[in-house]
């Protein structure tokens, strides 16, 4: 029997007319700018999005949208706590200012999107509904990867990249972020983490909590599934290869926590690479 998948993201390639219209949501969404612009006002405050500005809207928040003439937004959908990201980054909603390596990003996305022959937002969303992703037409599954692809490339470029006025806590949970990429393939030893920031196991354990949504070792999980799907992009690498280059005993763990995860195993996410 087939293990039922997480959540995934949802990648929306879309145009939006000139009459305003507004929206509220439970999933968190990243709005990117490709081509034109649109002005976005969220919970009041506004703000133009176009090829180098950008959205990062939490859930719960009401936001207002207007297209400036012809426009296409990137748009990613995405479940709470499920992207390799400190989930505090979505306390509050954020403007982006894109910088060389997140506009790479979304173009890579637009263009895939567009070769893909789904350009809307119907053709592109993925709706998983609780059905395994093995049992999805293909079309469905190649719109997961690209959505799975891309949510993972923005957040590394999230995570190295951009600065981001973000609400301050007493965990530095963006150098934690950095460390924990930095050390894929070590043991963690959250003892050892929890002492480097001055504070007890138990304590350390509640914050980082607070701050990612999650455990540490469900969080450095995820930072290893999303760089393994990189590394599947390059013939060189043997599945084996990629388990221990990050953080996996041997294969057959990989495989299990990537069929988790993505809904496909990596064999098979490597066969339905794009061209």
């Amino acid at each position: 029997m087939n293990e039922p998948t997480i959540a995934s993201p949802a990648l929306s390639l879309r145009r939006y007319g000139a009459v305003s219209a507004c929206d509220e949501h439970a999933f968190h969404q990243i709005v990117l700018g490709v081509d034109g612009a649109m002005e976005m006002a969220v919970d009041g405050v506004g703000h133009r999005i176009d090829a180098r500005r950008a959205w990062l809207i939490p859930a719960g928040a009401r936001h207002e949208y207007a297209g400036v003439g012809e426009n296409r937004q990137l748009v990613l959908d995405v479940p709470c706590a499920s992207l390799a990201l400190p989930e505090r980054l979505f306390a509050r909603a954020v403007p982006l200012t894109m910088n060389d390596a997140l506009a790479g990003v979304v173009r890579d996305a637009a263009r895939y999107a567009e070769r893909a022959g789904d350009s809307t937002d119907a053709a592109l969303h993925t709706e998983t509904g609780g059905v395994s992703a093995h049992d999805a037409p293909r079309s469905a599954q190649m719109a997961r990867r690209l959505a799975w692809e891309t949510a993972a490339r923005l957040a590394l470029v999230l995570g190295e990249s951009i600065g981001i006025d973000i609400p301050a806590t007493r965990l530095d949970y963006m150098r934690i972020d950095r460390w924990l990429r930095a050390h894929l393939s070590e043991p963690l030893r959250v003892a050892d983490l929890a002492a480097h920031c001055g504070l007890g196991e138990r304590r350390f354990h509640q914050l980082f909590d607070e701050a990612f949504g999650t455990t540490p070792y469900r969080y450095l999980q995820r930072l290893r599934l999303d760089a393994a799907l990189g590394m599947l992009g390059d013939a060189r690498y043997t599945l084996t290869d990629i388990a221990l280059t990050v953080g996996f005993a041997d294969q057959s763990a990989f495989t299990h926590a990537f069929t988790r995860r993505f809904g496909l195993a990596p064999g098979q996410w490597r066969a339905m690479r794009m061209h």
